[in-house]
């Protein structure tokens, strides 16, 4: 959430400053639990409220959720666009190293919010209908989808190594390119989610301790490779 300006009235600050609370005590016990379920009474609890209170913030359990994926999405978004900010801008191999280590940096840095919108989908959840939690991971995701524009605009994409796309994932790409200015066609389209497959995958199984019986060397160097992998195969440029 961003900050509320000072010049807003005193009681919008205060409103503010609450809920920014409810949110981070809600986490707070996310990571104290290494769950992602949450109840406004353990809110209230500890905020020293009374759950009817937090209704005046958030209308039920699913409110506070979008808040806390919408929330989330907007953390990793900044995590990958500051890590891609530290490196030449011309350097889309540089570019591409730095976004994978940024995301798979933020879901060990953050294993609750990680999980909350990339893990498993929660019992009972239904996301808003304006759609603003789907928004927020569009947005995040360009982070990652915006180095194979500014590859096809540097003349550096080259073929992906699956050039056949189902029609099916055809419908799919043209439907996300009608949001942006350049269309890296279909079969690019198809390469960035094999991609993105496989900078989750390593992530995901990682997070959840499948790698724990390798050393950190070995898992650094296993990921670099999975990157390395995943370039060649998308037509991206390949990182050392």
């Amino acid at each position: 959430m961003s900050p509320t300006p000072r010049t807003a009235p005193r009681r919008e600050r205060a409103r503010a400053a609450t809920i920014d609370e409810i949110k981070q005590t809600a986490l707070a016990l996310m990571r104290e639990r290494g769950t992602v379920e949450v109840r406004f009474t353990d809110i209230a609890r500890v905020m020293d409220m009374t759950p009817p209170a937090l209704y005046r913030y958030f209308a039920d359990r699913d409110e506070l959720i979008s808040a806390l994926i919408h929330d989330a999405y907007q953390a990793l978004g900044e995590a990958v666009a500051k890590a891609r900010a530290e490196v030449p801008p011309d350097d889309i191999a540089a570019a591409f190293v730095a976004a994978g280590q940024a995301y798979r940096w933020w879901a060990h840095e953050e294993p609750q919010q990680f999980a909350l919108i990339l893990g498993m989908p929660l019992p009972d959840y239904a996301a808003p209908a304006d759609g603003s939690t789907s928004e927020a991971a569009g947005r995040a995701m360009a982070q990652l989808s915006s180095l194979f524009v500014e590859a096809l605009r540097a003349g550096r994409l080259g073929p992906p190594r699956i050039p056949d796309v189902h029609p099916a994932v055809e419908a799919c790409a043209r439907v996300k390119h009608e949001r942006h200015e350049v269309d890296v066609g279909p079969a690019h389209f198809q390469a960035m989610l094999h991609a993105w497959a496989a900078l989750h995958g390593f992530t995901s199984l990682e997070a959840n301790g499948h790698f724990e019986w390798m050393d950190a060397e070995a898992r650094d160097a296993l990921f670099l490779g999975q990157l390395r992998l995943a370039a060649e195969a998308a037509g991206l440029p390949v990182p050392d």
